[in-house]
């Protein structure tokens, strides 16, 4: 099953709410996916239709990145501009393209989640500035989660994540997390899905209720 519904991810409160004309101006236009919500109301379903589109060959590798900094960043004034240098420095996209070959998989086990995060951490493969693992976990998220399926998914893990997670998770740290702890995290996540009967995804949002 594919990672989009057309539905509100179960968990998610509300959208984020941003200025797309603001964006729009600041980022290149071919990297632009057209599909974003004009309305400037974008929910988590909203980036699964860009990465869903990427996976197919229908978006690239940078418009998949806008569609998560868009998301990410939401209304924080710095958004567009930290998005641009994302974007600059890899204006191929082939750094994103070879950090997310593994997880582009139709089900992508541990070892590709390991090896797609290690890519991104990279400055020989694939890192990118501004683009640390707070942000890039939210790509690993879009990229390479499978609704429905059940199991180790990709999950985002940022500060705001790292902070209420439990000590049973395996995160150490509020930020700089190597990829064991993003996986233990994972597989924490995995066993509350499982126990609570609910997708590892509304476990993380569990985490942080109010954002």
């Amino acid at each position: 099953m594919q990672a989009t519904d057309g539905v509100v991810s179960p968990g998610e409160r509300a959208p984020v709410r941003v200025n797309m004309d603001r964006w729009r101006a600041g980022l290149p236009p071919e990297a632009w996916p057209d599909t974003l919500p004009a309305s400037g109301e974008l929910w988590r379903r909203d980036v699964f239709v860009v990465a869903d589109a990427y996976r197919a060959g229908s978006a690239s590798p940078r418009q998949l990145l806008t569609a998560v900094l868009v998301w990410a960043y939401g209304p924080i004034g710095y958004g567009p501009w930290r998005a641009a240098r994302s974007l600059g420095a890899d204006p191929g996209g082939k750094r994103l393209a070879y950090a997310l070959e593994e997880v582009s998989a139709p089900a992508p086990d541990e070892e590709a989640l390991r090896t797609a995060y290690r890519r991104f951490g990279d400055p020989d493969q694939a890192r990118l500035p501004w683009l640390g693992p707070g942000l890039f976990t939210k790509v690993l998220y879009f990229v390479g989660y499978r609704r429905g399926v059940g199991g180790v998914q990709p999950l985002i893990l940022d500060r705001v994540v790292a902070s209420q997670l439990p000590a049973e998770a395996g995160v150490g740290r509020r930020n700089g997390w190597s990829s064991e702890e993003w996986l233990a995290y994972l597989r924490w996540a995995a066993e509350q899905a499982r126990a609570r009967g609910v997708e590892p995804d509304a476990v993380e949002m569990a985490v942080v209720p109010d954002r």
